[in-house]
């Protein structure tokens, strides 16, 4: 059934609680990247342009004691939300009692305020991410109505969450209802020609979507440091590089699943070791001892980009190399360049380092969609139910 969203909801006058996903980079007290603080605005323009009083919060980093606390607070958030917004941001350094109920009551309509880091709650006892029933319970008290737009935490059953949503009146944010077309879309019903491309290290990380995937997709292209796994299961040498010993039987299961589905490298970037300066060269085929694969070769990008001419779907979670280095970067460069150029596709980058990848190389803004949340977009293209969706009010 589908979800209530934002505008479901009468907001003129309401107390409207808004989970964020605001888990921002920080140095030093500085932030580094405001991408989630800029994705969030739509839901609170909307929610204070509606005559709503917003009262914004969300996690930042993870906290297993009052010592973990230090430099973790919100504050510099809220400051540069209220930037962002052009509007002042009464802060709340407390995630409950006294001082906060009252700066919520004196709310006019059109106002905001934010409270303290949710995951100073589990500094005793982790009530947040362990959903405290009593703590839902008190910040559900604090509104009239929520609004989950923070689509990185879905997969969790958080207190700031589920624990709302099960106490009052909930609805999706812009960017939770975007995820959900996008992801749920191309998950349940995909344009076909369907491609998925799946990199990153390791094949435990992805099962759950390879599973998933090789029933619905047309393809399966596999990349990244997994790819040694499956070459392994092939009987096939693979030098020094990556490896999940005790994985090599489950590829061979996924590739006699997936049958002609699956499309692997068949050549790599070699060097002698991890790192960024030492000599590299192009091998095709098996791998030589002394040598550790970092990136597809030019060979394995022509093959894949034939693969996606004409796909009218494509959902890519993973880089193809080492791309934080430069000598490794040119296959995964290279599928940000083929999916920013097909005609007519809906293209998806499922969150994670695929979308740090496209973010860094320019090529953020030729995507249909980048998702915000790394494990949660990959829990969803398992297939698998997000209590933090799944909990949200039906329409």
């Amino acid at each position: 059934m589908a979800k209530k969203t934002v505008k479901d909801l009468d907001l003129k006058g309401k107390k409207v609680l808004v989970r964020a996903d605001f888990n921002v980079p920080m140095k030093d007290g500085e932030i580094t990247n405001d991408n989630r603080i800029q994705a969030a605005l739509p839901t609170l323009e909307y929610v204070l342009n509606q005559g709503g009083k917003a009262i914004v919060f969300s996690h930042l980093g993870r906290i297993k004691s009052d010592e973990d606390k230090a430099g973790l607070s919100m504050q510099p958030i809220s400051e540069r939300l209220s930037e962002l917004l052009g509007k002042k941001v009464t802060f709340v350094a407390e995630t409950r009692g006294e001082a906060l109920e009252n700066a919520v009551s004196e709310l006019d309509n059109g106002e905001i305020l934010m409270f303290e880091n949710t995951r100073f709650e589990d500094a005793d006892g982790k009530k947040e991410s362990k959903n405290d029933t009593e703590l839902g319970k008190y910040w559900a008290s604090l509104g009239d109505v929520f609004v989950n737009d923070a689509f990185g935490t879905a997969h969790r059953s958080h207190a700031s969450n589920v624990g709302i949503a099960s106490n009052v009146e909930s609805a999706a944010g812009f960017l939770v209802e975007k995820e959900i077309n996008f992801i749920g879309g191309a998950v349940d019903e995909p344009k076909h020609p369907f491609v998925a491309i799946l990199g990153g290290a390791k094949v435990s990380d992805k099962i759950g979507v390879i599973e998933n995937l090789i029933s619905k997709a047309d393809k399966v292209i596999i990349g990244g440091g997994m790819t040694y796994t499956f070459y392994k299961a092939l009987g096939k040498d693979i030098g020094d590089s990556l490896l999940e010993e005790d994985k090599v039987a489950l590829a061979k299961e996924l590739m006699d699943k997936a049958g002609d589905k699956l499309v692997l490298p068949v050549d790599f970037v070699v060097a002698s070791e991890f790192s960024n300066d030492v000599p590299t060269e192009t091998i095709e085929g098996e791998i030589p001892d002394g040598k550790m694969a970092l990136d597809i070769g030019p060979k394995s990008i022509e093959n894949f980009k034939k693969e996606l001419k004409g796909a009218k779907t494509v959902v890519w979670n993973g880089p193809m190399g080492v791309f934080e280095m430069s000598n490794f970067a040119k296959g995964t460069a290279a599928v940000c360049e083929i999916l920013a150029n097909l005609d007519d596709a809906t293209t998806i980058i499922g969150g994670g380092d695929s979308a740090t990848a496209a973010q860094d190389l320019g090529y953020a803004d030729d995507f249909s969609h980048i998702s915000t949340g790394g494990g949660a977009s990959l829990e969803y293209l398992e297939g698998k139910e997000l209590p933090g969706i799944a909990v949200i009010s039906d329409k």
